[in-house]
């Protein structure tokens, strides 16, 4: 039971999906950085549609997200992570057939269809045990952070050497690459593992949505990609007015990616071990209206604005960092699964607002329309962040009992009482506790060790 190193089919499923999701997610974020420039040369582009076309996906996947993840549990995960992965194919072949701005919404449109977040974390579930999942699911959200540093760097070169068209091919061969490696890699589970952990479960989401503090934070992704799409609709045309081709604009990329990854450690730790959660988030959302305020004063001064670009990413990595913990902390027990589904939606309503809206600031007066209506969206963030409050610092543990255990109602009381415990939900037809801990006072070994000298005495 306390077996806490990765068996070598563990390690093969975590880094097996680890790899698929980072192959959907590098096809999504290639395009980011150079749909704005290479994208106007499409027939009927305009820079509102241009917009549209970076921000659809995030409408399409969020449609689809939390459907998607419960239709899973029915039709199983595999299949369905095939399927969509194979729409998100199809829509990368549609977008690179097409010369016509609306062939390429159509095509993101589709990729954004194929949503399969939900169910590979839900098959992370199935092949992973309890004590290493918080392991395997940390290194899929570094995966992520990784993935989106190579797309900034590889799309414009990509773009660059070969065109528009050939990034799409090159996306759908990602996502079909994706598809083999499910089929040939990852292993097939026993059975579904019914976890609201990783897991979104029918019927709680209205007490997720009631949720003053998720709420917030909901808001706060969403504010979050809503500034990333839109600045990104902007910024290359600001770096090609300031005399920077668009040749050239992945190595700016390389440069801040890389010291925003050295800058995260440091605000994670404060973060985190000196529990200063709230005083770092306000600063990130303070850091984000900083590097807008440069971007917008900064014209045709092109090292003002790789500063500014700069503070931009510092800033977004952290918060990408720091907003999935703070969902953890404050989930009531039992329901992280469920948060962190809404939380997944609000991030993509976010990409398709900062798309649509971002276009249409940009057809309105260029770059700098865009960047004013960035700092009036973190100046409103940041007086709302304000008002959030210190989250417990608190991590979040599924137990399985034994059914003797759970004959017994007092177990839930007796758990409560154990020091370092926050809350406790148990959930009979799962065969298990839902705890969230203090991991400074008490730990699973402990609390696995409690229950079953309890189940020894009532056997």
């Amino acid at each position: 039971m306390n077996d806490y190193a990765m068996t070598p089919g563990e390690r093969r499923a975590t880094f097996g999906l680890g790899l698929v999701f980072s192959l959907r997610m590098l096809g999504m974020f290639m395009v980011l950085p150079v749909l704005t420039t290479y994208g106007m040369a499409l027939a009927g582009a305009t820079k509102p549609l241009i917009g549209l076309a970076i921000g659809i996906y995030g409408l399409t996947q969020a449609i689809f997200q939390i459907p998607f993840g419960l239709i899973s549990d029915r039709v199983g995960r595999k299949p369905l992570i095939v399927g969509g992965l194979l729409i998100f194919a199809i829509g990368s072949m549609i977008a690179a057939l097409s010369d016509s701005i609306w062939g390429i919404i159509l095509g993101r449109a589709l990729q954004g269809s194929g949503a399969i977040a939900a169910a590979v974390m839900a098959l992370l579930s199935d092949l992973t045990r309890e004590q290493n999942r918080t392991k395997a699911m940390a290194f899929i959200g570094v995966s992520f952070g990784i993935t989106f540093a190579i797309a900034m760097v590889l799309g414009p070169i990509v773009t660059h050497a070969f065109g528009l068209n050939t990034l799409f091919w090159g996306i759908a061969i990602l996502a079909l690459a994706g598809i083999v490696l499910t089929l040939t890699l990852i292993p097939n589970p026993s059975g579904h593992v019914l976890n609201r952990e990783s897991g979104m479960v029918k019927g709680s989401f209205s007490k997720v949505l009631r949720n003053e503090r998720l709420l917030k934070l909901n808001i706060g992704i969403l504010c979050l990609h809503t500034l990333l799409m839109a600045t990104f609709l902007a910024l290359p045309a600001a770096m090609e007015n300031a005399g920077f081709m668009p040749a050239d604009h992945w190595k700016v990329y390389l440069v801040t990616m890389l010291v925003s990854f050295v800058a995260v450690v440091p605000f994670i730790i404060i973060a985190e071990k000196k529990r200063k959660m709230k005083q770092v988030f306000l600063t990130c959302v303070a850091l984000l209206l900083i590097s807008e305020s440069i971007l917008f004063s900064s014209g045709q001064h092109l090292w003002t604005i790789f500063v500014g670009v700069q503070l931009f990413f510092i800033a977004f990595n952290i918060m990408e960092a720091i907003l999935p913990s703070l969902i953890s902390k404050e989930a009531p027990a039992g329901y992280k699964g469920t948060a962190m589904g809404v939380y997944s939606t609000s991030q993509f309503i976010g990409v398709a607002i900062g798309g649509s809206l971002g276009g249409w600031l940009f057809g309105l007066n260029g770059t700098s329309t865009v960047f004013i209506g960035c700092i009036v969206l973190c100046a409103l963030w940041l007086i709302l962040s304000t008002t959030m409050k210190q989250p417990p610092y608190v991590s979040s543990l599924r137990i399985e009992l034994p059914e003797t255990a759970l004959q017994d109602g007092l177990l839930e009381s007796h758990l409560k009482m154990v020091a370092g415990v926050n809350d406790v939900v148990i959930v009979p037809e799962e065969q298990s506790a839902y705890v969230k801990i203090d991991s400074g006072k008490t730990n699973r070994a402990k609390l696995e060790q409690l229950i079953s000298s309890y189940h020894s005495q009532l056997a």
